[in-house]
C-alpha cells in the first residue's frame, strides 16, 4: 500500500513542478478556454498554496495535481457561480481584493491515464478537503466534467444528471466518485465552460472536418460544436454539474 501525501505548490514547487510535465489529460479542445486559459497559468502563482500534488512517499513519484480555489458563498444553492468560467473569474477578483473567503472551489482533478483505477480520484477529492480545512474554509463545491457525458452529446446535461444505474448510483464514474464521499448534485450546468475559435482551429483540436456550417458531435466533446463557416468560427459550451460536498470538518 502506497504511503500518499499531499504537497501544494507553495511548500514543494519541485513536485509540482515534476507534476506539470507529465502528458495533458486533457482533450486538445478543452486546453483553449476562452476565460479559462487566460487565469489558468496564474493559479501556481498567485494561489500556489491551493494547488497540490498527490506524491508517492515509497515510489518517490507524482501521482496527481489538484487544482483548487478560495471564493466567497453563502451556501445557498441559487447563490453559486454560473459555471467554472464565473468561478474563476471570482476566485482571482475576490483573491486580489482581498475579500472573505469561505469556500473551496474544486477545479480540475489530474489525474494520469496510467495512474486510473488506483482510488486517486478519492485521494484527490480528500486532498482538497485538507487544503480546505487548513485555510479554514467551511465548503467544498466542485463544478464538475462529467467523465462520461462525452458518449451522450445530444442528450441535455439536465438529463443526464439524473440518470442511474439498476444499484442506484450515478450512471457517470466522476459524478459517482463525488457522491459515494457525500456530495449532492445541486445544479447543472450547460453553459459552463466557453471555447470559441476559427474552424481552422476547430479542426486542428478534433481532427475532423467541418465542411458546412452547422452542430456537430466531435470526439471527447460533452456536447456539439456549432460551426458557422461565413463568420469563421466554431463555438462550444461545455457543460458542467456543480456538486456540495459535506461541510468541511463536519
Amino acid at each position: 500500500m502506497a504511503t500518499i501525501t499531499v504537497h501544494t505548490a507553495a511548500e514543494r514547487p519541485d513536485l509540482w513542478e515534476a507534476g506539470s510535465q507529465a502528458p495533458s489529460v486533457w482533450p486538445e479542445y478543452n486546453t483553449h478556454g476562452d476565460v479559462l486559459s487566460q487565469w489558468w497559468g496564474q493559479l501556481d502563482k498567485e494561489l500556489a498554496e491551493f494547488q497540490f500534488v498527490l506524491y508517492d512517499e515509497d515510489a518517490g513519484s507524482v501521482l496527481a495535481q489538484g487544482f483548487t480555489g478560495p471564493l466567497t458563498w453563502t451556501g445557498q444553492v441559487e447563490a453559486l457561480p454560473d459555471g467554472i468560467d464565473s468561478a474563476i473569474e471570482m476566485i482571482f477578483a475576490q483573491h486580489r481584493s482581498h475579500a472573505p473567503v469561505s469556500a473551496l472551489c474544486a477545479l480540475a482533478a489530474e489525474i494520469p491515464r496510467q495512474g486510473r483505477g488506483r482510488g486517486l480520484a478519492t485521494e484527490i477529492l480528500a486532498g482538497m478537503r485538507t487544503i480546505g480545512e487548513r485555510h479554514g474554509l467551511r465548503h467544498l463545491i466542485a463544478p464538475v466534467r462529467p467523465s462520461e457525458k462525452e458518449r451522450y452529446p445530444l442528450t441535455p446535461i439536465e438529463n443526464y444528471v439524473r440518470w442511474r444505474r439498476a444499484d442506484g448510483q450515478l450512471l457517470d464514474p466522476w459524478l459517482r466518485v463525488h457522491e459515494r464521499l457525500g456530495a449532492k448534485v445541486a445544479t447543472p450546468l450547460p453553459r459552463s465552460l466557453r471555447i470559441t475559435g476559427t474552424v481552422a482551429e476547430w479542426e486542428s483540436w478534433t481532427r475532423l472536418a467541418f465542411p458546412e456550417s452547422g452542430d456537430y458531435v466531435f470526439p471527447a466533446g460533452l456536447a456539439t460544436v456549432r460551426i458557422d463557416r461565413s463568420a469563421d468560427l466554431g463555438s462550444y459550451w461545455e457543460p458542467n454539474v456543480w456538486l456540495i460536498h459535506p461541510e468541511i470538518g463536519a
